[in-house]
């Protein structure tokens, strides 16, 4: 793999599709260099060779389609293709090919330094020198002021005005002449050795003139991104025949990368004897109560982890631009939610000119705008890239497929970037009372992009199982023992499981009789173990007194059971000699991590500061009936709503006061005046709109809801005694080292020096074959863990991965308190290291630096035990993903990373 590819994944913090895209590109450089006038056909061969999906061009000139999901990040990917040719192969000309004025200046401000999703940023080779930038409104200015004589330009412009000039048979302005560059600027870049093209929404240049114009430009190559990567014929789809990388949108939800649509009805809704016209507003209406209640999960989850908060928004999908005027209308009169909306919706249709509202859709995720409802008529398509669309109302004509296409392609994005495991804010609502069940089917059928994914299974697949595999500490294979299952005590001869890799060094005991005594003497040092002043470290078991003591209780466990095997002549083993390289082995074989118990000297006082609440983003219409929210993946069903007759609760307080009293933090005898004042201002709020009794319903039916809503703000007013001290205890010098399991296929362990070829799936791989490891074997949640590895086997004394409750930290995520589990434990020759590769986007993330204010603490308690008896100290180091390359030491990392108390 070109060096190239992982340096540049690593500073674009690469998503796995784009990865293996950028992956792809490397190897098609190699296979068909990038040169001017290459020859077509021996270039086809040569990658069809490779990649047979690959059936034709489809241009004068070899050019390739990455068919990537909407949601997936295709403008990042142009950067890292950019970045590649230029870094790896020296290629300074790149034109960028938009569909429309929307995507247009999205690219241009993308493409632009210090603009909030500058796609380049992190790549050392652009962050003094940028490239230059010229656009279809600057290329006249470039060229005068010399600009087009920088190291790297990347020209983007919009196809349209390609394709209008080429067939008004008028000269454009591309193509006059200019004496500064003595040509035409389209003649100019037509004429470099180095152009790559870049299009973005491929599918939008299949046009007669389009493609005309995109083959006398003569690029060296031709990259095209699309999500849709065939063309709208009278007989249907005509799929490309370039495609040489296929992510679609099953796999984008499969693997988290955008939310999860899902389809929202009534239940037992029935629309036969209904007007259209109510259904309609049944449909917008509960929209509009869907959306309130979004708007406060997202509120909620923002302030429980510390992210900015969303402001979402619903999209109305018009019959036509009459019907969009009228829904205008009502959604601005009185009667709908009380003109609530009435100055937070637009139109965008065919009747607006898009020049209008491209700002206002552009800066929709923006808190500043008001905008809540959209209305369109059909014309929202690529390029509107926001992320916090979360409700889609279809009052049009259409057939499922489409709806389902067009609608759900809008919303995908994700606000956060991520799956947040919270349904509420991973979830797209299309809400389709009389159009459930058709979107359902539809959605199930094996053709719908949600199910485009399908496995064949052969006779092989059928036979193949999957298995718990333990990953044993060395110590025990080494001493000839076995655990049946993690936690069990070792068990002496137990059969090892089929795919257990070989210890490095032959099991020190065979015998049987042996390893009953290894057994019993292993017992016997973990129990040393918990008195620290006797035996501070391994090392220790080898002394005199020690080993005496040990002798000593095994001959009382061990003759008894013995007496009649012994009685018929066959020799004792030497239990002196067995116990000496039991200790010996146990010393070589384990790391010293001491058990340390942190306690507060007195009593810990803690609670909540009284404050005002802020309500403005929470406001819940008065409940109906009950929405069902289906995911068309899944089919898992969200119920939505739950309306109830009588109130349960003789004070409306009571409601929220009984839902925080369910947080472990919030004790009701010490906080209830609080409890109750915060209660009081949320009933103030729902009644300054709403009757008693809807409040009360509201209260009923989203109790759970307001409860976390407010106690997400109690967390900004938690206060902790910061006059309490804290004092440690070290119960245990070391710890015996515990086992893991992992779930896998009944394969051989892979190579740990060999990158698996699909490294977006890491950790379904198992790894062995190691010296230095502590364990038989491992897993890898990423390459870069996996390269660490490769360090610590060529550096370190010994290693591990520890497993859960090895360590025994806790920090604090939120109102929880929860266990870290370092990555790798190394000892070395002057010290013992902690080591916690990370993505380099997350290094200051919250439970981030949580996790390591905790672990430098540790290791500071750690060190101070070891120098009680001359053992080697703790040190720590947080590690960004992207510095982890198998030609760096352990000791440049830990001096360019190590975090100090």
């Amino acid at each position: 793999m070109n060096r190239h590819v992982s340096a540049i994944a690593g500073r674009l913090s690469l998503r796995a599709p784009q990865r293996q895209s950028l992956e792809i590109l490397d190897r098609v450089t190699e296979l068909v260099p990038p040169r001017k006038d290459a020859d077509l056909e021996a270039a086809l061969a040569a990658l069809r060779a490779e990649f047979p999906s690959v059936a034709d061009f489809e241009r004068d000139f070899p050019s390739l389609c990455f068919a990537l999901a909407t949601g997936v990040g295709k403008t990042r990917l142009m950067g890292a293709f950019i970045t590649y040719l230029h870094v790896a192969h020296g290629l300074n000309n790149f034109f960028v090919l938009a569909p429309n004025l929307t995507i247009y200046n999205k690219l241009i401000a993308d493409f632009t330094p210090n603009t909030s999703k500058y796609v380049l940023k992190g790549i050392a080779e652009f962050a003094i020198s940028p490239p230059v930038i010229t656009t279809g409104d600057n290329f006249e200015r470039q060229i005068a002021s010399g600009g087009n004589l920088f190291p790297v330009t990347i020209n983007i412009f919009n196809i349209s005005k390609i394709n209008s000039e080429v067939r008004g048979g008028r000269s454009p302005r591309m193509r006059s002449f200019r004496e500064e560059i003595g040509n035409s600027y389209f003649d100019y870049l037509a004429a470099q050795k180095d152009l790559v093209l870049i299009m973005d929404e491929s599918h939008r240049y299949r046009a007669t003139a389009g493609v005309r114009a995109i083959n006398e430009l003569k690029p060296v190559m031709g990259l095209e991104l699309t999500a849709t990567p065939f063309v709208e014929t009278t007989r249907g789809p005509t799929p490309f025949r370039n495609v040489i990388f296929d992510y679609p949108l099953a796999r984008a939800m499969e693997d988290g990368f955008v939310k999860e649509p899902a389809v929202v009805t009534r239940k037992n809704f029935n629309p036969a004897g209904k007007s259209p016209d109510a259904v309609q507003l049944l449909k917008l209406e509960d929209g509009i109560r869907l959306h309130e209640s979004v708007k406060v999960d997202l509120e909620t989850y923002a302030r429980e982890n510390g992210e900015r908060i969303v402001k979402p928004f619903v999209l109305v999908i018009a019959r036509d631009t009459t019907h969009a005027a009228e829904l205008m209308g009502l959604i601005r009169s009185d009667a709908f939610f009380e003109g609530r909306y009435a100055d937070k919706v637009i139109q965008v249709d065919s009747s607006v000119k898009e020049e209008e509202t491209v700002e206002k859709l552009l800066t929709v995720e923006h808190s500043d705008n008001p905008v809540e409802i959209v209305i369109h008529v059909n014309m929202l398509k690529e390029g509107w890239d926001v992320t916090n669309l979360y409700t889609i109302v279809p009052l049009r004509a259409a057939n499922a497929r489409t709806l389902i296409e067009q609608s759900i392609g809008r919303g995908l994005r994700l606000p956060y970037g991520r799956r947040t495991g919270v349904i509420a804010v991973d979830r797209l609502n299309i809400v389709a009372h009389d159009r459930f069940q058709e979107i359902v089917d539809e959605a199930n059928n094996p053709s719908s992009p949600i199910h485009l994914k399908q496995l064949v299974l052969d006779d092989v697949d059928l036979t193949q199982k999957t298995v718990t595999v333990v990953a044993a500490p060395t110590i025990l294979t080494g001493l000839g023992l076995q655990s049946t299952r993690t936690g069990d005590a070792p068990t002496p001869g137990a059969a090892a499981h089929p795919m257990a890799v070989a210890p490095p060094t032959p099991p020190a005991f065979t015998n049987p009789r042996e390893i009953r005594v290894a057994q019993l003497a292993y017992g016997a040092f973990r129990k040393l173990a918990r008195e620290p002043d006797k035996v501070p470290s391994a090392a220790y078991l080898s002394r005199p007194e020690v080993q005496a003591l040990v002798v000593r209780e095994v001959q009382s466990q061990y003759q008894p059971a013995q007496l009649e095997m012994e009685s018929v002549g066959k020799p004792a083993p030497d239990i002196e000699a067995v116990i000496a390289a039991t200790a010996k082995l146990m010393a070589e074989r384990t790391i010293d991590i001491p058990r340390i118990i942190v306690m507060p000297k007195g009593e810990v006082k803690a609670g909540f500061r009284p404050f005002t609440l802020d309500l403005s983003g929470m406001r819940y219409a008065a409940p109906s009936e009950e929405l069902w929210a289906k995911h068309l993946r899944t089919d898992q069903v969200d119920v939505i709503g739950l309306s109830r007759g009588n109130l349960l609760e003789e004070r409306l307080e009571d409601y929220v006061v009984s839902g925080l009293i369910d947080f472990s933090d919030v004790a009701y005898d010490e906080h209830a005046d609080l409890l109750y004042e915060l209660a009081g201002q949320v009933v103030r709020h729902l009644r300054s709109y709403l009757s008693e009794q809807e409040a009360g319903q509201v209260l009923a039916l989203h109790q759970r809801e307001i409860a976390r809503a407010v106690h997400a703000q109690m967390q900004d007013h938690f206060w902790l005694d910061d006059t309490v001290e804290y004092h440690h205890e070290v119960r245990q010098g070391w710890t015996e080292l515990k086992e893991s399991a992992f779930t896998a296929l009944n394969e051989p362990p892979l190579d740990y020096r060999v990158s698996p070829a699909d490294k977006s799936n890491m950790a379904r791989y198992l790894f062995g074959g190691f010296a230095k490891c502590l364990s038989t074997i491992t897993k890898f949640h990423s390459d870069s863990e996996r390269k660490l590895a490769v360090i610590l086997e060529r550096e370190a004394l010994k290693w591990l991965r520890p497993a859960k409750g090895q360590f025994q930290m806790f920090y604090r995520s939120g109102s929880d308190h929860l266990e870290y589990q370092p990555d790798f434990v190394a000892e070395i020759d002057d010290c013992v290291v902690m080591l916690e590769p990370k993505m380099a986007s997350q290094m200051n993330d919250r439970d981030v630096i949580a996790k390591r204010d905790v672990a430098v603490q540790w290791c500071v308690w750690a060190s101070e035990h070891a120098r009680t008896y001359g053992g080697k100290p703790w040190r720590y180091a947080l590690i960004p993903h992207d510095a982890i390359v198998e030609n760096m030491t352990l000791a440049f990392l830990l001096k360019q990373y190590e975090e100090k108390a």
